[in-house]
């Protein structure tokens, strides 16, 4: 929720503390965009304040009337993160699509933060975590446990409806795919090549159908963009 009757130097209404991502308005939603970007490109720790500042042409001050600190920044980060995360994955589910495009649709949300020369917010963050603060350490945690449990379900769906097959528990292979796409992305990223991404994406999920190749060079073309 906004903060009723607070009102910033632009006008627009103060974000409270209890606000989540989605819900920050004006500057205060400014002021996360141009963090998310630094965070995506440099990481938590390669970003201050006066990049932040200077990015946007006003005071550090300014900043500290929105986030009383940068640890408040990087939760406020991660919670708008997480909620544009879960509502693509929302959108996905209601598009009423077989679980291995929904696959498909999953990777591709890598697919697009790659494409804007970024890695994603809380992979980046996970390269941090031990210098990170602790309340960001356990949304980081959130994020990851979040994103395993919605695959989890959507392996477990393509097991019983036999579209999808994989050796071991839902469970483990949610957490082989997360982070194979997040190696990807950062396998991909000093060489500013998408299809280095989608190639090794290809083969990933082509290992989950039941009538996969044993080769290499059979595996399906890119994977398709997410249901909007």
């Amino acid at each position: 929720m906004v903060t009723a009757g607070k009102r910033d130097e632009t006008g627009a209404a103060r974000a409270g503390p209890s606000d989540t991502g989605p819900a920050y308005s004006g500057t205060a939603s400014r002021i996360l965009d141009v963090a998310e970007a630094l965070v995506q490109t440099r990481g938590f720790n390669g970003f201050s304040y006066a990049d932040v500042a200077a990015e946007m042409k006003i005071t550090k001050a300014a900043l500290h009337y929105h986030f009383a600190g940068k640890a408040e920044l990087g939760e406020a980060l991660i919670t708008r993160y997480a909620a544009r995360f879960a509502a693509a994955l929302t959108a996905v589910d209601c598009a009423g699509a077989q679980p291995a495009a929904k696959l498909d649709a999953y990777a591709s949300l890598y697919l697009d933060v790659l494409r804007n020369q970024r890695m994603c917010l809380c992979g980046m963050l996970a390269a941090e975590y031990q210098t990170l603060p602790h309340p960001m350490r356990d949304q980081v945690i959130r994020f990851f446990d979040d994103n395993e449990r919605w695959l989890e379900t959507v392996l477990a769906q393509g097991r019983s409806e036999n579209t999808l097959l994989f050796a071991g528990t839902a469970r483990d292979t949610a957490r082989m795919i997360v982070a194979s796409l997040e190696g990807a992305v950062l396998d991909a990223r000093p060489y500013g090549d998408t299809a280095r991404f989608q190639a090794a994406t290809a083969s990933l999920l082509a290992g989950l159908s039941p009538g996969a190749s044993k080769h290499p060079q059979d595996s399906p073309g890119p994977v398709a963009a997410p249901p909007a």
